[in-house]
């Protein structure tokens, strides 16, 4: 993820990632909940794929009748191509990626200039190449057993098991993200036990920003 190439004015991005089903956007709920300002990767992609969103020609024109009736895209239906075919989400993602890159890192320095000192940027797509994003200060990995995920997936969204494993499996194993990770949260237990551990990061991560502007 190359997002905030450019640089945020007076502030830290600190990246948080994880598998689909892994519980990052609980995280990033609970991080807001705490006062710091999140970015969502999916939000950005959402909007993107809206009616007037700025991939939605160029996605109707490489994957033909995926429009939704209010004439923007229709995510299912583009799910349904791009997760069963390698080549097909490779199109996708060349024209998705980079102009969520933009947008993450318009947004990052928009809040910059308003004074924001650590941003959180929700994206599960970074580190799928195997690097780090130079632009950030930390990064965060939320990880989660596979079979769970699965089990998550369908319950929240309403898809078969064969739906939720293609979905995953479509993406860079998070695990082997944990070597790019300044923390790793582990998402196996209670939903209470990992919010204890989401707060106590966000504690240090206030706190740590908070005493460096002090010095």
């Amino acid at each position: 993820m190359n997002a905030c190439k450019d640089g945020v004015p007076n502030g830290r991005l600190v990246g948080l990632t994880g598998g689909a089903g892994s519980g990052k956007t609980e995280a990033a709920k609970r991080f807001e909940a705490h006062g710091l300002p999140v970015i969502y990767a999916d939000r950005v992609g959402h909007e993107l794929l809206a009616p007037g969103g700025e991939a939605v020609e160029a996605i109707a024109a490489v994957f033909g009748d995926v429009a939704s009736p209010d004439g923007g895209i229709d995510r299912r239906k583009v799910g349904a191509l791009v997760f069963a075919d390698e080549r097909a989400l490779a199109r996708l993602n060349a024209i998705t990626h980079p102009l969520i890159y933009r947008n993450i890192a318009r947004k990052a320095r928009e809040l910059g200039r308003q004074g924001e000192r650590l941003i959180i940027v929700d994206a599960a797509l970074i580190g799928e190449d195997g690097v780090r994003p130079k632009c950030l200060w930390g990064l965060i990995l939320i990880d989660t057993p596979r079979e769970e995920r699965v089990r998550r997936l369908m319950a929240s969204r309403g898809w078969t098991h064969d739906e939720a494993a293609r979905r995953i499996d479509a993406q860079t194993p998070p695990e082997t993200k944990r070597v790019l990770a300044d923390w790793v949260l582990e998402n196996t237990g209670p939903l209470e036990a990992f919010h204890h551990a989401v707060d106590a990061l966000a504690h240090e991560l206030m706190h740590g920003s908070a005493q460096e502007r002090e010095e």
